[in-house]
């Protein structure tokens, strides 16, 4: 079995899910899940950029200037 999690949300976010589970078919756990998923996704590559940011500016790199990157076509 997958693992579970328990979720408490407030009665409009709770009426918003229902009404899309409800026009499209789809459940509730399933637009839960996608939600979670974009959310996890959005900030780890927030870190990932905040973290690499970091190790830039403390390494005393020079900056490249856009105009000088080659960028692929």
């Amino acid at each position: 079995p997958m693992p579970q999690i328990n979720l408490r949300v407030d009665e409009q976010t709770e009426r918003r899910l229902q009404y899309l589970s409800s026009r499209t078919g789809r459940s509730k756990t399933f637009y839960a899940t996608e939600a979670l998923t974009q959310y996890l996704d959005e900030n780890e590559d927030y870190l990932l950029a905040k973290d690499a940011l970091d190790e830039f500016t403390q390494s005393n790199d020079d900056a490249i200037d856009l105009d000088d990157v080659n960028w692929p076509v």
